[in-house]
């Protein structure tokens, strides 16, 4: 009896644990291509669908990614450009094109939902990836034009435009939506305590409130 009581919670265990994996990631598609539809009020887990008659050659083509362009973080120097493709919809990818000036960083971040794959188009990055607690274990290379770094889900990484030109980036994510959070952003521009910063950053309370200070909107 206990021997079967035993395989009984083995057996949910492994369960739970199988199950908590499927949904750690995006759903699978259940059709070749869902393209989205923005402009209809059907609220799903991602996009509607066009029906597919109405699906064109278009809704799988982005032109554009030779050129930067996108959203400019005046705080660390780095653009990022969106590629939005209507036909990924459902399928769980995501694609950026990534500029980051010389002496520019897309700082420490993660992506919460997604694992990353870059490839350099010009110029050249100090790029990398930390592991997980306890080990902290620094993984990171300087990477020039037609290179490629991987980076797990879930994990901090950065880049650094430590080189003597412009860099260029092309950046392709495991989610539809892979989240972003800025680690210092998350710690200095939100709501955190001072007292709970400077004990976690083993400092003081003045020295978190200087670092704070440039945080706040001007």
């Amino acid at each position: 009896m206990a021997a079967k009581m035993l395989l009984v919670v083995a057996t949910l265990i492994a369960l739970v644990a199988s199950l908590s994996h499927v949904h750690a990631f995006d759903p699978s598609p259940l059709q070749d291509f869902c393209v989205a539809d923005p402009t209809s009020k059907v609220r799903v887990n991602g996009v509607a669908c066009k029906g597919p008659a109405a699906v064109v050659p278009e809704d799988f083509f982005f032109a554009g990614v030779d050129k930067p362009g996108g959203t400019e973080s005046k705080r660390y120097g780095f653009t990022a450009k969106a590629v939005p493709i209507p036909g990924l919809n459902t399928l769980g990818a995501s694609h950026a094109r990534v500029d980051v000036p010389r002496g520019a960083v897309f700082p420490p971040h993660i992506h919460p939902r997604a694992s990353e794959t870059a490839v350099v188009l010009e110029g050249s990055v100090y790029f990398g990836f930390v592991s997980s607690y306890p080990d902290n274990k620094l993984f990171a290379k300087v990477l020039r034009k037609g290179d490629v770094f991987a980076v797990p889900q879930g994990l901090v990484h950065f880049l650094y435009n430590n080189g003597t030109a412009p860099a260029a980036l092309y950046a392709t994510l495991s989610s539809q939506n892979p989240g972003l959070v800025l680690l210092a952003d998350a710690l200095f521009a939100g709501a955190l305590p001072d007292d709970l910063l400077a004990k976690t950053l083993l400092t003081d309370d003045a020295t978190i409130e200087k670092i704070r200070a440039k945080f706040r909107p001007s």
